[in-house]
Order: structure tokens, then sequence, then C-alpha cells
């Protein structure tokens, strides 16, 4: 749960500073639905502050919890007639937008995007911009979205309107693409060898520290036009971030061999494998670790104080992400971020496809199960759950996602028990759901077309009924092709699929009829599943 408690003491400095007619300041957040923006936005509503939103897709922004609290503007950065309508009436914007996935062209827009925003920002009068750029060192060659991020910066301290731009480091924080590495490599690898920059010196950062200073960045003098530096209390190796974690999670220390021979493009392609971060963001993390990134100043305590109880030492940041993991209490994630070159449009109804190519299987079975245990049963699907048919099968198509560049299966969901539109789920994305009805997953691996799975579950007299249905759209030769090829594959996956999900949904009202618990009769049906398939 989000924590939106009265600030107390220093904290009081957090607060929104009314304006000279005595309303709420007004907040902008590009990034709202991001890992660090989805955090921020309830923190800024708690601290006072009236929020809007920058959204490609409002139906995203209606799903979080915070999501009818907020004005919602639909459009992207590099719109300008979007840009101007969200900057209107004004006080603080906040940019929190990184094209750490995007493909060769990322700094030409990501400079297109800042340029935009920074001139909307201009010419409406926009109090303050505050951006999350990256911590770096002034003296050595950087990577190439290290530098985006730099010019990005410099973009909006050149703007005209006074901006505050926080140089952050590595991130910690349950959902985090850095904790995530960090997690994954640790607790695969008894023994890793890794690249020399395991001897860097890195300063992570709690991302409740980021959330300070990021509330305090609306709070500094009108004049404050630069760029500081933020992290947390220690300077670490990356070896000793892994065994910090390893002894937070209760895991022998892990022996590590720095070699000269792992290049950057092969260390994000073993980063890829290992863990659940896709190649194409793994890369900018990797790279970003090339040189030591430590704070060269405090400059930022004379702008924003340190928090009361003071910044975050980061056994103590893995020992709370650690916590909100087994809690099932991830409040946002690296999964929200759009996966670049997957298909984004909703799935089309049935009478547009007249005329186009599609293939579907459809699958329908009856159940005594009721309506309701079965719907439970398609909303925990995936993850640590699994697809209840064929787990070698459906771990062989990870792997193959995983070694074209895809998000491969690993990359698991957010929450066990809950799911909303956007939420990531293994390489599928939630297009929609109807509570108890319908859930739509839209495919982010990597094929030649665009491909849907469906998954109903509908009242009958006697229980309810599932309906299962696959579509996919091919692209030329290529999407035929590869529809043949895995069609034999579909008689176990999706058969095996309707029969064990009604049968785990069977298992889990009998369960419940004979005195279990409703989550035990329902990690007893799946683990019987699971065990039949």
């Amino acid at each position: 749960m989000v924590d939106t408690s009265a600030p107390t003491g220093r904290e009081e400095t957090l607060r929104a500073v009314p304006r000279p007619d005595g309303t709420s300041p007004r907040a902008l957040v590009l990034g709202a639905t991001g890992y660090i923006g989805g955090r921020l936005v309830p923190r800024l509503l708690a601290a006072g502050y009236r929020v809007r939103v920058l959204a490609r897709d409002a139906s995203r922004v209606a799903n979080h919890e915070w999501g009818n609290r907020v004005e919602v503007t639909e459009g992207v950065a590099e719109d300008a007639e979007a840009m101007a309508a969200a900057v209107e009436d004004v006080d603080v914007l906040y940019y929190l937008v990184h094209s750490m996935a995007a493909g060769k062209a990322f700094e030409s827009a990501d400079q297109t995007a800042a340029r935009t925003v920074a001139t909307a920002a201009a010419a409406a009068s926009v109090g303050r911009i505050i951006y999350l750029g990256g911590l770096h060192p002034d003296d050595a060659p950087l990577s190439a979205h290290l530098r985006s991020r730099v010019e990005v910066g410099d973009i909006f301290l050149r703007s005209g309107v006074p901006s505050l731009v926080l140089q952050a480091g590595v991130v910690i924080g349950s959902g985090s693409a850095s904790f995530e590495m960090v997690r994954h490599l640790t607790e695969v690898l008894p023994y890793m060898p890794a690249p020399k920059w395991v001897r860097n010196h890195i300063q992570p950062i709690a991302v409740r520290d980021v959330m300070h200073y990021l509330l305090g960045a609306a709070r500094v003098p009108a004049d404050v036009n630069t760029a500081v530096d933020i992290g947390g209390p220690d300077v670490l190796r990356y070896g000793q971030m892994m065994n910090g974690y390893a002894v937070e999670a209760g895991l022998k220390q892990r022996g590590i061999a720095a070699l000269p021979v792992l290049t950057p493009r092969l260390a994000s392609h073993w980063v890829n494998l290992v863990t659940p971060i896709p190649a194409a963001l793994a890369r900018p993390l990797v790279e970003s670790l090339q040189n030591d990134c430590v704070m060269k100043d405090h400059d930022v305590d004379g702008l924003i104080p340190p928090p009361e109880q003071g910044l975050t030492p980061y056994r103590q940041a893995v020992k709370l992400a650690l916590g909100r993991i087994r809690e099932d209490e991830v409040e946002t994630s690296w999964q929200d971020a759009d996966v670049l070159g997957a298909p984004s449009d909703p799935l089309a109804s049935d009478p547009e496809w007249a005329g186009r190519t599609v293939y579907t299987d459809a699958r329908s079975t009856e159940t005594s199960a009721p309506p309701e245990s079965l719907w439970h049963v398609i909303q925990a699907i995936g993850g640590e759950n699994g697809w209840y048919s064929s787990p070698v099968l459906w771990a062989i198509r990870g792997w193959m996602d995983k070694l074209v560049g895809g998000v491969g299966l690993a990359r698991g969901r957010r929450s066990r028990g809950r799911l909303m539109v956007g939420d990531a789920l293994d390489f599928w994305r939630v297009e929609a759901i109807e509570p108890g009805s319908l859930l739509r997953l839209r495919a982010e691996m990597k094929v030649p077309g665009t491909a849907w799975l469906e998954l109903r579950a509908t009242p009958t007299p006697t229980g309810s009924r599932y309906d299962q249905r696959a579509i996919f759209f091919p692209l030329g030769l290529a999407g035929r092709l590869y529809w043949l090829a895995v069609l034999p594959f579909h008689g176990f996956i999706f058969s095996g699929m309707a029969a064990r999900i009604t049968a785990a949904a069977e298992q889990r009202t009998d369960a419940a009829a004979g005195g279990a618990a409703p989550d035990d009769a329902a990690a007893v049906a799946a683990e019987k599943a699971e065990a039949a398939a």
C-alpha cells in the first residue's frame, strides 16, 4: 500500500505551498504510468498538489488506485499540441520519461521530446521543471544512454524555465530494473563470471529517497536552475551490491570473477538470458555501469535537506524491497514500461476482421464451478502460477523469445493476486479486464504478426462456461508459416489450458466447500493443475 500519511517535522518541507489565491498548486507528471511516476503521483496528491498526467492511453491511468483523483491529458511528449494542453495552468512539471528500451534513434527522440516539452512549458510560464537524470562522471566517455540523459537535462536548464535536474544512480526498490538485475543475478548464479565493471564504485539510492528528493524539488527557491547529484549513504562496488543482496536474502556469499573479455554487448546478452530483464533494457543498464558513478558533491543538501530519519542504507533498501515482494505489495515495476516494437493497437471487434487473414484457436468447456471460482483462476494465471499446461513447451517458447531479443517468459507479473490494464504478464500485456468475466492479453513476444489471448467466464444454470480464444493476425508469408509451425503444439497447450483451468476452479470450489481458506484452496488447485501438466 502507498504511504500517504501526513509528513511531520522536517518532512513538512515536502508539502505543497498554496498559490497566492489559496488554491493548491498543480503538478504535471510525464511518465506517470512508469516505475518512478507511478509512485510519485500518489505522494504528490498526499502532499496537497492537484495532479495532471500526460498519458498515451487514459485507460492505463484509470486502473491505478489514484486514477480517479488526477486529470488526464492524452498524448505523448513529442506532440506539441498535446503538450500545449497539458501545461496550461501548471506550477511544476515532472519529466520522468526515458527511452532506455528505445531503438537506435533514441538520442534524437529524447531531444525532440525534451525540446517540445521545454518550449510548451516556457510558453505557458510553468514555474519549474524537475527532471530525473542519471549520475555520471564528468571526466570519462559516457554511454549513449547516459549521454542522452545529460543532453536532456541541458535542454531544460537552457529552456528559460527554472529547472532542477536530479542526477541519480542505481535505484533500489521492489520492481526497479536495477534491483531485479541484482536479485536475479545473485539468486541464479552461485558463482558469477562477470565483466570488469563489477569492480567499479556505485552509489545506489533507495526509491523512497528518490521520492523524497522529487517532492522536495518542487519547493526549492524560484531562482534555482541547476543540476545536482543524489545518492544513498553507501558507496559500493557492484560485486558488493550483489553480496549485500545475498546476505539480506539469506543466501551464501557469491564468488565473482571479473573478466576483461566481457564487453557491454556480451554482458547485456548474458543479463538478458539469466534475468527477466530484456536485452533492450539490459544493455543501457550495463553500459551505465562502465564507469564509477558516485556523487561529486552534496550540493543537494543546501536545496533539499535529507529525510528526517536519514538516507536509507543499501542493505536496508534491499530488505524493504524483499519485504514488499513477500507481501505482494510491489507498487510499480520496470515491467510497466511499454516494450519497443511490440504491438500497441487494441484487438479490433470481430466484424472488422472481414476480408483479413486471421487465425484463431477457440476452446469452450462447461464446469460445475461457479463463475467467481473460475474467474479467480483466470485472473491469477501466469507468473509463479504458470499457464496450466505444458510448462516445458511454455518455457521453450520463452527461451526462444529471449534469444531473439524479446522479453521472454520470466518477466512474470507485478502482483500475484491482482491484475489491471497495462500490467505485464510474462510475454503478454493486459489489454482489457472485465472483472469476473473477461481477461484479454496482447502478445509482446517476437512474432511475425500480432496475437491476443482471451479468457472468459460466463455463468450457466449449472455453474459456468470457460471460453478461451487465441487470435493471430499474420504478417506476410512469415506470419502464415509461423502459425502453421506452431499449430501442432496448440493441441497440447490450449486444450490442456482449458481442461486444467476448469479443473482448478472445481478443485478450488470443492476445497472451499470443505472448509479450506479460499487462498489455500487456490494454491491447492494450482498445484494440482501444474502437477497434472
